[in-house]
């Protein structure tokens, strides 16, 4: 009751408010994303396989996004956005809502201080990668293995209540602000980081779809994984409790910003419902993005947190750790760019589950160079390696040890 209720009304709040826009200002921008790509990675994981790339082996042309961002703006510091997001890739193609919420920021007060709330679908503010329309990644045509998996397996049906204080009213050459969200529809998150591992791609889940995951043995007829369903959809609610998260920023003004962070979706993990299990999933993070001058910057992010589900009779059958870490350079020089980004991966597996290993350790690195051909189009080329250990392989045959390469051209148009 809970789950309908609160998306009905966030929803029609939006509706009603969108439809007001005649006296409003409107804004529309986006994305349009082509690109060939190539790489000898195995099955993708968007086709229920362990290869961590979105597209499948040999050479792939394909629009991996095109997105819009449409927003409605009143004097009074209320906004409606919303986020639609599309792909054509490995003959498939869907189309659908990332982000839909209402947003309010306040003027600031005489002494500084200014709140913001945003209710009804949204990310959390994790990435200091994805800061383009449509949630892109910025420097890089593939997000880092980190923020992959926010895009993903991490959205909040839910509000969001922050407060800033601001720093040129105060002396300080700084802004620090205190966010916390409560939200749902996130239960069976850290279900496909589990069973298919850490990825990197830019592709984002649309809101209410499913994915497939890679079949195991503890997925079969008699194993412990029997009733789970085919495919896994992160953006549900199984037990009607509330989650929440909790994130701390520092704006340093024209230098950068600093984030730390805690997320806990407080689901009961041995719930199911139509083969979607509950998953105890919580995590901390904390990333940092500087500028050392205007040519040189560094972005960093690190996420640690754990993640659990049981049996019906609380008896644990998947129950891992997971981190994730990346550190990236860039430097651009009038037109040009150019960006390192090197990585670290792993999924610890603490129960004793046959035919369901995921244990998984590996390391990522990427060179991507960009020339802004002009002001809307950039044009790239991109390079990203992958060498992972994950047992799991061995359930469909596959060695353990793998090291998967991708090489991408792209076109990318924002307007």
């Amino acid at each position: 009751m809970f789950k309908k209720t609160f998306k009905n009304i966030c929803l029609l709040a939006f509706l009603l408010t969108a439809s007001h826009s005649i006296a409003a200002e409107f804004k529309a921008n986006g994305i349009v994303d082509v690109r060939l790509s190539s790489n000898d990675s195995n099955k993708s994981y968007l086709s229920g396989g362990y290869g961590k790339f979105s597209s499948n082996s040999s050479a792939t042309l394909a629009i991996p996004q095109l997105a819009g961002e449409f927003k409605v703006l009143w004097d009074n510091g209320l906004s409606a956005n919303l986020v639609v997001n599309s792909y054509v890739e490995n003959d498939q193609s869907d189309l659908g809502m990332t982000e839909a919420y209402l947003k309010y920021k306040s003027i600031p007060s005489s002494s500084g201080y200014r709140w913001e709330n945003r209710s009804g679908i949204f990310y959390p503010k994790i990435s200091l990668e994805n800061e383009a329309f449509g949630w892109a990644s910025i420097n890089t045509l593939n997000s880092s293995t980190l923020n992959t998996w926010v895009g993903e397996e991490t959205k909040l049906l839910g509000t969001q209540a922050k407060i800033t204080r601001l720093g040129r009213q105060n002396g300080n050459d700084f802004d620090l602000s205190l966010s916390a969200s409560i939200f749902a529809n996130n239960d069976p998150s850290g279900a496909l980081l589990s069973w298919h591992g850490w990825t990197m791609s830019n592709r984002q889940t649309i809101w209410q779809k499913s994915r497939p995951f890679p079949r195991m043995p503890a997925s079969k007829a008699g194993g412990m994984l029997q009733a789970q369903a085919k495919r896994s959809n992160a953006f549900l609610e199984i037990d009607n409790r509330l989650g929440y998260q909790l994130q701390f920023d520092w704006h340093q003004h024209k230098k950068g910003k600093f984030n730390i962070g805690y997320y806990d979706n407080r689901a009961k993990p041995y719930i199911v419902k139509n083969g979607q299990y509950g998953w105890g999933t919580k995590f901390v993070y904390a990333g940092a993005h500087w500028r050392f001058n205007k040519e040189l910057q560094l972005t960093t992010q690190i996420l640690n947190g754990s993640t659990l589900m049981q049996s019906p009779d609380q008896q644990d059958v998947v129950n891992n750790d997971y981190q994730s870490a990346f550190v990236s350079l860039t430097k651009r020089r009038k037109k040009h760019s150019y960006t390192i980004r090197l990585e670290e991966f792993s999924v610890t597996d603490n129960d004793s589950t046959a035919g369901d290993n995921n244990t998984e350790y590996g390391k990522a690195g990427t060179f991507n160079y960009t020339y802004r051909y002009s002001k809307p189009w950039f044009l790239s080329f991109e390079y990203n390696w992958i060498k992972s250990n994950r047992p799991s392989r061995a359930y469909q045959n596959q060695a353990t040890d793998l090291t998967e390469q991708q090489y991408q051209l792209a076109a990318r148009y924002f307007f």
